[in-house]
């Protein structure tokens, strides 16, 4: 499990509840309080007691958790007042890497939810890439890629992605064809169960004749998306670099100086590039 070397060093103690706050980069929003699941963690915990404890990082003021949402969440609902503690220091990425990996593990999470928590950490905090995401949670490229390529989809068809009422295999194959098309074909695919072999013969079936007059367009589309992604991945590298170049400050002063123009010198570098990506971006839209 990622950060495992990490609660070799922790401390473990009770902490309150009231002490504790959720993760300030959630994974997923929703813990499905009312699911039967939830209900049966609740009655072992009751049972029982809590087996296994919560990890928590400290912050400013008190603690966050790390892993352990739902069982925190069940002994909130108990009425507990103190709760077991693993306390270990943590990064932020850190902390949400085992979130991740703690939801895969448990499989908690439906195909839309895995593919969101993929785009937070790659584009939303810029954390890493496809490659590094798919080291740190034990999963290949494609996989990883292949999820996020769901969040393409429009929202009805993803819906039916997290209710089990459509495959992953088969949504895939709606993810570059017109919306127009995923209109007329959706409900098809779901009632007649169709294999992956019968929607695509379909597919060159449905392929609309303005199609290919439409390519360009979509291609410019996406052109400036992706331009658009790559200014907000600078502006997110810069607002990192400021907060390492707050931190430098309680560096003892023989380092302070030297530490502070080295960052100084990275962030002008950033500011340039968002300039550049800015200008770039007006540019193609010109044309």
């Amino acid at each position: 499990m990622v950060g495992i070397e990490f609660l070799e060093n922790s401390l473990f103690e009770p902490i309150e509840l009231r002490m504790i706050k959720p993760s300030m980069f959630p994974v997923r929003y929703s813990e499905q309080k009312n699911s039967a699941e939830f209900s049966n963690l609740k009655s072992s915990i009751k049972d029982h007691g809590l087996l296994q404890p919560i990890v928590v990082r400290p912050i400013e003021h008190g603690f966050e958790i790390v892993a352990g949402h739902r069982r925190f969440c069940a002994c909130k609902s108990l009425r507990w007042r103190f709760i077991p503690c693993k306390i270990t220091e943590f990064s932020d990425k850190q902390s949400y890497e085992i979130q991740l990996t703690e939801n895969l593990q448990r499989k908690s999470m439906d195909p839309i939810e895995e593919a969101e928590a993929y785009q937070k950490y790659v584009v939303d905090y810029g954390w890493g890439g496809v490659t590094d995401l798919a080291k740190k949670i034990g999963k290949s490229e494609e996989y990883v890629s292949h999820r996020m390529k769901l969040l393409k989809l429009p929202e009805d068809v993803k819906v039916k992605i997290a209710t089990n009422n459509l495959s992953v295999s088969q949504a895939s194959e709606l993810i570059n064809i017109s919306p127009h098309i995923n209109g007329k074909f959706i409900d098809y695919i779901t009632s007649n169960k169709l294999t992956i072999k019968q929607i695509r013969v379909i597919k060159k079936l449905l392929k609309p004749e303005s199609e290919e007059d439409g390519f360009q367009k979509e291609k410019k589309s996406m052109k400036i998306q992706i331009i658009k992604k790559t200014a907000l991945t600078l502006k997110i590298t810069l607002s990192r670099i400021d907060d390492l170049i707050e931190d430098a400050h309680s560096v003892n002063k023989y380092e302070r100086v030297e530490l502070i123009k080295f960052l100084m010198n990275y962030r002008q570098k950033t500011h340039s590039m968002i300039d550049d990506t800015l200008k770039y971006k007006k540019e193609c839209l010109k044309h």
